[in-house]
């Protein structure tokens, strides 16, 4: 994927602050889990815009990732993480039930790293 695509997410020199700007958003440390909506109401309370122009907005990036990924193209988040596919090779698998193998197809798989940012702002709490 080329920079200029409109799906590359790197973080440049001039947006130091960008890290300080993702940990505000991704909320408090309490979260067990975030949905969308919550990221949606996140944003706009963070970065203080109405909930349609946050929705807007986290709904171009995650469709931005997922187009990227769909196409094969590797995405690197800088200061959080990246997400790219695996392949997993053909196997013989056992059926549990009946303990008779099972032929268990190659297939791909969607696999995320975290950037070493994130474990250790994660322990660091």
């Amino acid at each position: 994927m080329r920079e200029g695509d409109g799906c590359c997410f790197a973080v440049t020199e001039h947006d130091r602050g960008f890290a300080g700007r993702v940990s505000a958003i991704l909320g408090p440390p309490n979260l067990t889990s975030m949905t969308r909506a919550d990221l949606i109401e996140e944003v706009s309370r963070v970065v203080e815009i109405t909930r349609k122009e946050s929705e807007d907005i986290v709904e171009t990036i995650l469709e931005s990732v997922a187009q990227a990924r769909r196409e094969g193209d590797k995405v690197e988040i800088r200061s959080f993480g990246s997400f790219r596919t695996r392949q997993r090779a053909g196997r013989v698998g056992r059926n549990p039930k009946t303990g008779q193998s099972v032929e268990v197809p190659p297939k791909t798989i969607a696999f995320f790293k975290p950037s070493k940012d994130v474990p250790e702002s994660i322990n660091s709490k």
